[in-house]
């Protein structure tokens, strides 16, 4: 069959809108770490309680990230993307009118839901929008706006508006704005293409059972060690603030400047670490970078109040660390899926590795800071980093550039597979 032309300029304003629509599901997400100070006073919350709020959003993302992937494939994206959006962007301004621990426990909760949902529909949308050899690059600048948005402008924002605004309620209140505005952007310029038609070329292609995403050991290597990236950036991104103000005895605002250097770094880091991977391959590339987060964060956790040390040690961290997520479930992820499933299997390896790294890390590092101090939650994070390089190890190589490179040598089976991964 005659395969139609690329649409560039689809794929470029599809990667902007679902990129900066990312960076508000970070933001959002993100925005309570800065404030915590603030509020920890006013409704009398403690580190447990941090790390409790922290984490049943990531429960709650996990979870459904894994029930809304094959939704997302099945009635395709727009809808989710549309609806999870709107939902999303209400309850992070509701979150300024909690009024104590049970009711932001609950709308943290609800907000997972929705960002839950949005996730594997976005990146599944921005995979089918990108031509094969840049799907690692255009995946990596797609979730590099969680940390750049969520990690790097937030913690700035949050502490700058607060020189504005009466109190922290008003940051909260006035956080559902962009997301509306992206929302119906969305809907007017994002196509909804069902996954079958777009990997086969057939729009009545038979879809496989979702168990099929377990045929590939990729997929359970994935999820193990994107688990063990997000129990390392995630525990990081929640106690660091906190950390720096009373372990470190840095002033908020300086606090606040070195907290951005999670999401700077992180932002670097996913378009890189994933752009990286389609030149040098995937497995290496998740090596590399588990080892270089663990040895920075072990550098920066014997740092003194020194703030630009500080800040260069904790971006380096978060380059890498949070590159890993990018790569681990986006490229990785969408290469190891069968077809028909992508949506499925990045909502999985996302989902499990959000349900427990990025949910009940942050709530193990609650408890640890609450009896054990502040400065063990780093140790745990650490640990993470140097199990995930460990895990790394077994991946197979799936980068289409360096299947290419092997397609002398490779058996017609492989051939196939690599046909399905845009090698052909």
């Amino acid at each position: 069959m005659t395969v139609p032309p690329h649409d560039l300029r689809y794929e470029r304003r599809t990667l902007a809108l679902l990129g900066f629509g990312f960076g508000l599901v970070g933001f959002d997400r993100w925005l309570m770490a800065p404030l915590f100070p603030h509020m920890m006073r006013d409704l009398n919350l403690n580190y447990s309680q941090l790390g409790t709020l922290i984490g049943v959003l990531g429960v709650a993302w996990g979870l459904w990230s894994i029930a809304m992937g094959p939704l997302a494939d099945r009635i395709g994206r727009k809808k989710i993307l549309v609806t999870t959006m709107v939902t999303f962007s209400v309850l992070s301004s509701l979150s300024g009118f909690a009024t104590g621990f049970i009711s932001l426990l609950l709308l943290r909760a609800a907000m997972g839901v929705a960002e839950g949902a949005f996730t594997p529909a976005s990146i599944a949308a921005n995979s089918e929008a990108s031509l094969p050899a840049r799907r690692g690059l255009n995946q990596g600048i797609q979730i590099s706006m969680i940390p750049l948005m969520g990690l790097g402008f937030a913690p700035i924002l949050a502490t700058q508006l607060l020189q504005v605004v009466p109190n922290w309620h008003w940051v909260f209140a006035i956080s559902a704005i962009p997301g509306m505005i992206v929302a119906a952007l969305i809907w007017r310029y994002v196509h909804d293409k069902p996954a079958s038609a777009t990997e086969t070329g057939h729009v009545h292609a038979v879809r496989p059972a979702w168990t099929e995403i377990f045929a590939s050991r990729n997929v359970a290597v994935a999820t193990v060690s994107i688990l063990c990236a997000m129990s390392g950036i995630f525990v990081i991104g929640a106690m660091v603030p906190i950390y720096l103000v009373s372990v470190v005895h840095l002033d908020m605002r300086s606090m606040g400047i070195v907290a951005s250097a999670v999401g700077f770094g992180g932002f670097v880091g996913c378009f890189a670490v994933a752009g990286i991977s389609d030149f040098i391959g995937r497995r290496p590339t998740a090596v590399i970078g588990f080892v270089c987060a663990a040895m920075l964060l072990y550098l920066f956790s014997n740092t003194g109040p020194n703030t630009t040390l500080l800040f260069i040690l904790l971006f380096g961290v978060a380059m890498f660390a949070m590159g890993l997520l990018s790569l681990l479930s986006g490229p990785v992820a969408t290469e190891a899926a069968p077809i028909g499933l992508v949506a499925s299997t990045i909502g999985f390896v996302s989902g499990v590795g959000e349900t427990f790294g990025g949910g009940v890390a942050p709530v193990v590092a609650g408890f640890i800071a609450q009896h054990y101090g502040l400065a063990r939650t780093l140790d745990f994070a650490f640990c993470s980093l140097a199990i995930g390089a460990i895990v790394a190890l077994f991946l197979v190589e799936t980068a289409p550039r360096r299947r290419r490179g092997e397609s002398g040598k490779s058996t017609p089976a492989k051939m196939t597979v690599a046909a399905r991964n845009g090698d052909a």
